[in-house]
């Protein structure tokens, strides 16, 4: 417990159990919680994100969620979204795509502007990564990237089918906003980031070392993505 601890001091309890069972170990998670508790190791908690008083725009493709964040095989079910975080140098702005059969981020771009662009190259990495996507529904909000005209002709070159959530209801993307709720408590806010490359850096990092490859979530079995996919999928099937 505790090297993971010294390894990702934002763990919580649970996290740390499943490391010190992932270890051959035995031990409830109650008893875990008590020697978190007795050496002051706080998780960090979600909090909104605001909407900066912007109003969504008119959609350009029907619900086809309906807030059933599920999924039984890689790339059928796509989230998007995009989070923004202040450096000494200005704002950073990051467009992910996550899978919902494993919850892994197929596809990410991170930039100093928040045009279309960015949205555009998210998509064609989860694409690039993953191979053979047509049919995929990706689920947005209404942001002005993704009713762009490039970001359409985007989903249309790669045979992907749009989806968009209704007009002020947060349900409609939660799973998206929970993994961006993670990578704002986990890296955003633990620094005060003077430059927009430390925290590019820090983000990738993140994604790519703890998020993928070391927490543990309960929807895929207490495993990480990486886990998941890689137990679930033929290797013919796994993504690079």
């Amino acid at each position: 417990m505790f090297d993971a601890h010294h390894d990702d001091p934002e763990f919580g309890y649970r996290l740390l159990a499943d490391e010190v069972r992932a270890a051959g170990h035995t031990g409830c998670d109650r008893r875990v919680w008590r020697i978190c508790a007795a050496n002051r190791w706080w998780s960090v908690f979600g909090k909104k994100r605001s909407t900066n008083g912007k109003k969504p725009g008119p959609p350009v493709h029907d619900d086809h969620v309906r807030r059933d964040f599920t999924s039984v095989a890689p790339n059928q079910l796509w989230l998007t979204d995009i989070t923004e975080h202040r450096t000494g140098q200005g704002k950073l702005y990051l467009c992910a795509v996550k899978d919902v059969y494993s919850n892994r981020i197929v596809g990410y771009s991170i930039s100093d502007r928040m045009k279309s662009r960015i949205a555009v190259d998210a998509l064609a990495m989860a694409v690039a990564r993953r191979g053979k996507v047509t049919g995929c529904i990706v689920h947005s909000d209404r942001g002005s990237q993704f009713r762009s005209r490039k970001y359409l002709a985007a989903l249309r070159r790669h045979d992907l089918t749009g989806s968009m959530g209704q007009v002020a209801s947060a349900g409609d993307n939660a799973a998206m906003e929970s993994f961006f709720a993670l990578l704002q408590n986990n890296v955003l806010d633990r620094h005060r980031w003077h430059t927009r490359h430390d925290l590019r850096i820090a983000i990738v990092t993140w994604i790519e070392r703890t998020y993928h490859r070391r927490r543990r979530q309960a929807r895929p079995g207490r495993l990480t993505p990486i886990e998941f996919e890689t137990i679930m999928t033929t290797p013919a099937d796994q993504a690079a």
